[in-house]
């Protein structure tokens, strides 16, 4: 058994990166059909920072209740430590990834352990190390619902990506091109090469052209960044085509209702099937995880700095152990 304290990183208020304080917690218990985990990498992802701040960007009727003092994270990597009772699946020692408790709260993966429900984990990809593995799930898990169960993509389509070079932007590349589509990836110049690696068969630069001066015919096209000139766009996609918003933004509806453009939201959750697919896929040398950068545990705050620096490259990591 672990030992009975760890370190977790919590906050006792809303407000900046400096409400996220290392402290000494007990390690908590698996519950019926839990595990519990030694965590060795948490990933950072947008509603950690909504969390901390008081979900101040989401509307008030959408955001969710919070209690004080919390602990951040539902993304994690790690080794399993004990199983709580109807656990058959796992055995101690197992290295596991996993989104743990989303959307309805409790991931708690910024510490030393946390639990979670069996069904919410698989097993550690090989090829990736544990920092990388804790990139994946959140992000991995968006661009895989919107684009096979919500979407249902199509051999061969046109896919168009703003914000291509972020978490959820560069694994949407990845996996529409394992359908053979052809993806379009909008980021700033400075990505070029990344996405290039990443298989994107036509890059814009917004900083030099805008996409919907010189794209048209999108069959599906996802916006990952959002804000107040997502309806940019419209122009962009083909009649009978969708535009799934990842993020919050202003697209006119009534415009896109007389474009014939349909809208395809959607809310990630966690799926350990999904995710043991997403290991298949990267022990197979088709999906690749962006590693923008890795702070240790401690440093948390400092993590939620360079998140709210913006222009991330792939996913920002905790390392834990």
């Amino acid at each position: 058994m672990p030992e009975k304290t760890m370190t977790a990183v919590r906050a006792h208020r809303v407000g900046g990166p400096e409400v996220l304080v290392p402290e000494e917690v007990p390690v908590p218990e698996p519950g019926p059909g839990d595990v519990l985990v030694r965590v060795h990498a948490a990933g950072l992802n947008p509603p950690d920072w909504y969390a901390r701040s008081a979900y101040g960007i989401i509307p008030e009727d959408l955001r969710p209740k919070r209690t004080l003092p919390f602990t951040p994270g539902t993304d994690m990597s790690g080794v399993v430590a004990a199983l709580g009772p109807g656990v058959t699946e796992w055995q101690v020692g197992d290295e596991v990834f996993g989104l743990l408790r989303f959307p309805e709260g409790g991931g708690n993966a910024y510490a030393e352990y946390t639990t979670s429900p069996a069904s919410h984990l698989a097993r550690k990809p090989a090829a990736l190390d544990h920092v990388e593995a804790a990139g994946v799930p959140m992000a991995g898990l968006t661009a895989y619902q919107f684009l096979f169960d919500l979407v249902r993509l199509e051999p061969g389509r046109t896919v168009l990506v703003n914000g291509a070079a972020g978490g959820v932007g560069h694994f949407l590349v990845q996996l529409a091109k394992t359908k053979d589509a052809r993806v379009i990836g909008v980021a700033s110049g400075r990505h070029e090469r990344f996405l290039r690696d990443l298989g994107v068969d036509e890059f814009v630069d917004y900083t030099a052209t805008a996409a919907e001066d010189v794209v048209r015919g999108v069959d599906h096209l996802f916006d990952t960044v959002g804000g107040p000139h997502g309806h940019r766009f419209l122009t962009v996609i083909r009649r009978g085509g969708t535009l799934s918003p990842i993020f919050l933004g202003e697209y006119h509806p009534d415009r896109a209702a007389e474009l014939g453009i349909t809208f395809v939201f959607g809310q990630v959750r966690s799926d350990g099937a999904q995710l043991a697919e997403l290991a298949r896929l990267a022990d197979a040398g088709r999906l690749r995880v962006g590693v923008d950068s890795v702070f240790p545990l401690a440093d948390a705050a400092k993590a939620h700095e360079r998140a709210e620096q913006g222009h991330i490259q792939g996913k920002i990591v905790l390392r834990v152990a």
